[in-house]
């Protein structure tokens, strides 16, 4: 029988390799370039990444499983008690960024991290999420989104639901703009309650869901006219993006600080973004509107 750590391994190139040929598929245009990368210090990975679709400006969907002596201090913050150990992390993480500013960008993240000291029993846990960053908001969209999230936290407590979006909108926050970075959607981690099989099975279930969660709202929008004033919104939008990884995101430090491979760490950034200083929306404009969405709401 295999070891836990296997098992999700596995589970997790099966789920890249799902994501990647259905998002491929759904652009009909542009395929995944692969690059299959090691660690010096241990593991390594496979990174994806789909650029200049006709739906997808750019996907990038990427495996990794690494390994390491020492937890960086991003890992140990708030578990002092793991100082020391070895451990080995896996994780599939995707990021898609439309071409048409009414498709909304995504984010999913499904991981398992262990960690080991001789004489001790492996101290395990399951992290991940997703959620939806629209331009233009639809509340039929949102609505979707929040739906498939509870039905995947459906078969594992009626409390999941609400706790693991009420930490996504806790989470994905930007706390020096005072917003949130979207609608929101789960977001959870240390998870170990209910034992390795229960937890597993959760993962796997959030992981699987993104695809009912996000390709309707794809196929809803992506065909609706637009110009450079939605454009330029869009890219100047994509800039709070870039602000939340860089400053905020738990992956994108851990990855850096652990020596992982900066450019599959980095393939979450759009690839074109733009700044404004004083940027202010027109009062009752379409882009004025998206403020009253950067705030938790209960959308079911």
């Amino acid at each position: 029988m295999q070891d836990p750590a296997s098992r999700v391994d596995a589970y997790l190139r099966d789920l890249q390799d799902r994501l990647c040929q259905t998002l491929q598929a759904t652009d009909e245009r542009a395929s995944f370039d692969e690059d299959v990368w090691t660690r010096p210090a241990g593991g390594g990975g496979r990174t994806r990444v789909l650029k200049d679709g006709r739906i997808f400006e750019q996907a990038g969907v990427g495996f990794s499983q690494v390994s390491g002596d020492t937890l960086p201090a991003s890992a140990t913050a708030h578990r002092p008690q793991l100082t020391g150990r070895t451990w080995i992390a896996s994780g599939v993480s995707l990021v898609v960024h439309p071409r048409n500013p009414y498709v909304p960008t995504a984010h999913m993240n499904v991981r398992y991290f262990e960690a080991d000291k001789a004489g001790e029993a492996p101290v395990w846990w399951f992290g991940g999420g997703f959620d939806l960053t629209p331009f233009y908001p639809f509340d039929e969209d949102c609505r979707h989104w929040h739906r498939v999230a509870r039905d995947a936290c459906a078969g594992f407590g009626t409390d999941l639901y609400p706790r693991y979006k009420q930490w996504c909108d806790d989470y994905f926050r930007l706390k020096h703009r005072d917003e949130t970075r979207g609608v929101g959607g789960l977001f959870f981690d240390d998870l170990n309650d209910g034992g390795f099989e229960h937890c597993f099975a959760f993962l796997q279930s959030v992981g699987n869901a993104f695809f009912d969660a996000y390709l309707p709202i794809v196929a809803r929008r992506m065909s609706l006219p637009y110009g450079e004033r939605e454009r330029e919104f869009q890219l100047y939008r994509r800039g709070r993006y870039v602000e939340f990884n860089l400053v905020y995101d738990r992956g994108t430090l851990f990855g850096l600080q652990s020596g992982g491979r900066t450019e599959s760490i980095l393939m979450s950034l759009p690839p074109r973004v733009r700044y404004e200083y004083g940027y202010r929306p027109e009062a009752g404009s379409p882009e004025a509107r998206l403020s009253e969405y950067l705030k938790p709401r209960e959308w079911l």
